[in-house]
């Protein structure tokens, strides 16, 4: 007989911490003998709905948030009441009244952490016209999910990313992209030389003209940004779009700023058993803007760009993310040099190859009408002059030979992580991989990845992406000598999981 879903209401003080909130959910969870996949949501009143706290932790146990206003959970009648929450919201607890509010019988009553204060509801009734539903997922090979609001409360926290898995911290890093050893003396030697002109305003033509002759396009082609991040919030501000959807799982910058800028976003989901390949016809007809990667990050798949190319049409805008191109042998299935496919914009990105996280510096390439429109919603001089420099660079024939030899040794790196990951069981690798990063799938991963940690290496949770869940994690590509000390420590991690009771 299948378990009653549980409800868990939450209630924290502004400011509180995801862990601490993860930390006195599990808990209570423990204490009724419940699970995390037993949870359907996070109830909380509505004026706490956006907290960073409760949002997180509801990203970190894959379920949504689900909020009340004070005046509906005051109606709720709560074991354990406080004068003081009482005084503050109507409520004597907000953890308990949101928890019963549906229909439910409480498992575990309020307990309390520094700033946060939980409970737990076996839910004895279907969920109101609010809550979100779980139906199964459809037989095509990518489910299309209604448009999402503009609040970042909607699924995954789309603004973490990986430098938060290291920021602060003495670990091995192996949850950003940015490759090793970077930048080169020669490119930083470059980058040095252009201090001197600090005081005079920036000037991107010579970027400019240099990025349109590497990819040999016409310069009015050619828009330089402070990285792909800013491209993807112009994109959102300046292109117009009705219906925008976003390919997934992917980087999630892109639905961050059309949420921000204000757009109902709809997702395609792509799914694991059809190894995170898009099909075309999985992407609405009426949509007029579409985002992808390719190379994909998290997924390390590689579109092919006939396939890409059969998303394009008259009066849609074509978005393709291709950061990780460069990493990609050959720059295989890359669409930047085209000028014949309508609606066309790609973004590329300095960043990762040549190390330039800090410096901020990428390109968008599309029709002159396009890039005059991201053109006019940029500020002024929105590009330094080091990191016009670090362009100019990076576009010359020496930089060019080293970027290629770079993209040929990780993928002889690469081969070396899958053929260590393939020794365990427990690991589900996505492939064939193309970028310079693998994603793996395993049970309990969350606690495999805080093991890791313990042990000095940092790998990047992947709940964060749309369509991916807890049992997810993207592991950049290193040398050997980094990726074998790795392995090592991922066998032990694996053989440290605590036992679960059975029963």
């Amino acid at each position: 007989m299948t378990r009653a879903a549980v409800v868990v209401g939450v209630g924290a003080r502004r400011g509180v911490r995801a862990e601490e909130v993860l930390a006195l959910v599990l808990g209570a969870l423990e204490e009724a003998g419940r699970t995390a996949g037993d949870v359907v949501e996070l109830a909380t009143l509505d004026a706490r709905a956006d907290e960073p706290g409760i949002t997180g932790a509801a990203a970190r146990l894959g379920v949504p948030v689900r909020a009340y206003p004070a005046a509906d959970l005051a109606r709720v009648p709560v074991p354990h009441p406080s004068e003081v929450s009482r005084t503050a919201v109507a409520t004597g607890s907000v953890a308990e009244a949101a928890a019963l509010l549906d229909g439910g019988e409480l498992l575990v009553p309020k307990r309390k952490s520094a700033s946060a204060t939980c409970a737990v509801a076996r839910r004895l009734r279907s969920a109101g016209p609010q809550a979100s539903t779980n139906g199964a997922a459809p037989s095509t090979m990518a489910a299309m999910l209604p448009p999402t609001k503009h609040s970042e409360n909607a699924g995954p926290d789309l603004r973490h990313h990986g430098d938060a898995e290291v920021r602060g911290l003495d670990l091995t890093d192996l949850a950003v992209n940015v490759r090793a050893g970077t930048p080169p003396e020669w490119l930083r030697g470059r980058i040095a030389a252009s201090l001197g002109s600090l005081a005079a305003y920036p000037d991107g033509r010579p970027a400019r003209t240099a990025v349109a002759g590497r990819h040999g396009l016409p310069e009015e082609r050619v828009l330089l940004t402070a990285g792909a991040a800013e491209a993807f919030v112009l994109i959102a501000r300046a292109l117009p779009a009705r219906r925008p959807v976003v390919v997934h799982p992917q980087f999630t910058e892109p639905e961050a700023a059309l949420r921000a800028a204000g757009h109902e976003v709809g997702r395609v989901l792509l799914r694991p058993e059809d190894g995170f390949r898009l099909d075309p016809a999985a992407v609405p007809e009426d949509a007029d803007l579409v985002v992808v990667g390719n190379p994909t990050n998290p997924t390390s798949v590689l579109h092919p760009a006939g396939v890409l190319e059969r998303l394009a049409r008259p009066g849609r805008t074509l978005v393709v993310d291709e950061a990780f191109m460069d990493a990609v042998p050959g720059e295989r299935e890359a669409l930047c040099d085209r000028q014949d496919v309508p609606g066309l914009v790609v973004l590329r990105s300095l960043t990762k190859t040549w190390g330039l996280a800090g410096l901020r510096i990428g390109y968008v390439l599309a029709d002159p009408e396009t890039i005059a429109l991201l053109q006019e919603a940029q500020p002024l001089w929105p590009v330094s002059s080091p990191a016009l420099a670090a362009a100019q660079a990076c576009m010359e024939p020496r930089a060019l030979v080293e970027a290629a030899d770079a993209a040929d040794r990780i993928a002889v790196d690469r081969a070396h992580l899958l053929a260590g990951l393939a020794e365990f069981s427990e690991v589900r690798v996505t492939e064939p991989a193309a970028g310079p990063f693998v994603l793996v799938r395993l049970e309990r991963a969350d606690e495999v990845r805080e093991l890791l940690r313990f042990r000095g290496f940092a790998a990047r949770r992947g709940d964060t992406f749309p369509g991916l869940g807890d049992e997810w994690l993207r592991i950049a590509v290193r040398d050997r000598v980094t990726t074998n000390r790795f392995l090592q420590a991922l066998d032990l991690a694996l053989q440290g999981l605590p036992r679960r009771a059975v029963g």
